[in-house]
C-alpha cells in the first residue's frame, strides 16, 4: 500500500506540474519554448532557494523527471563547481552534473534515429 501511495503522489504531482504547462500554453499566447524556459528557471531558483530539496523528497520522480528536474540539476551542480573552483567551477558545475542525462537523451536518440523511417506528414 506505501508503493501505491508513493506512485500516486509521483503521478498526481508530476501530472499536475504538467497540466499547468498545458494551462499556460491554452490561455497565453507564449511559444512552448518560452514555457519549457519558465519552468527551467522555475528548478533553478527553487534549487537556489533551497526549497527544490524539500518537494524532491515528498513528490519524488514527480517534480525530478519535468524539466524543472534539469533546472534544478544544473543549479545544484553550478553551486557545488562555486564552491570548489570559483567562478569557473559555477560555469562547468552544472553541465558536469547534468552530463550524464544529456549523454544518455543523446544515445537514446542516436540510436532511434538509426532504427526509424522518417516521412513528413502528408
Amino acid at each position: 500500500m506505501d508503493m501505491f501511495l508513493t506512485y500516486l503522489i509521483v503521478f498526481a504531482i508530476g501530472g499536475g506540474i504538467c497540466m499547468v504547462g498545458q494551462v499556460i500554453i491554452n490561455l497565453t499566447k507564449l511559444t512552448s519554448a518560452r514555457i519549457l524556459l519558465i519552468f527551467l528557471l522555475l528548478g533553478v531558483l527553487l534549487e537556489a532557494i533551497g526549497v527544490f530539496g524539500y518537494m524532491k523528497d515528498f513528490a519524488k520522480a514527480g517534480v525530478t523527471i519535468p524539466i524543472m528536474g534539469f533546472g534544478s540539476n544544473l543549479a545544484k551542480g553550478a553551486i557545488e563547481g562555486a564552491r570548489e573552483s570559483g567562478l569557473f567551477g559555477a560555469i562547468t558545475g552544472g553541465v558536469k552534473a547534468a552530463a550524464a542525462g544529456l549523454t544518455g537523451a543523446i544515445f537514446i536518440g542516436f540510436v532511434v534515429s538509426l532504427i526509424s523511417k522518417p516521412h513528413s506528414k502528408s
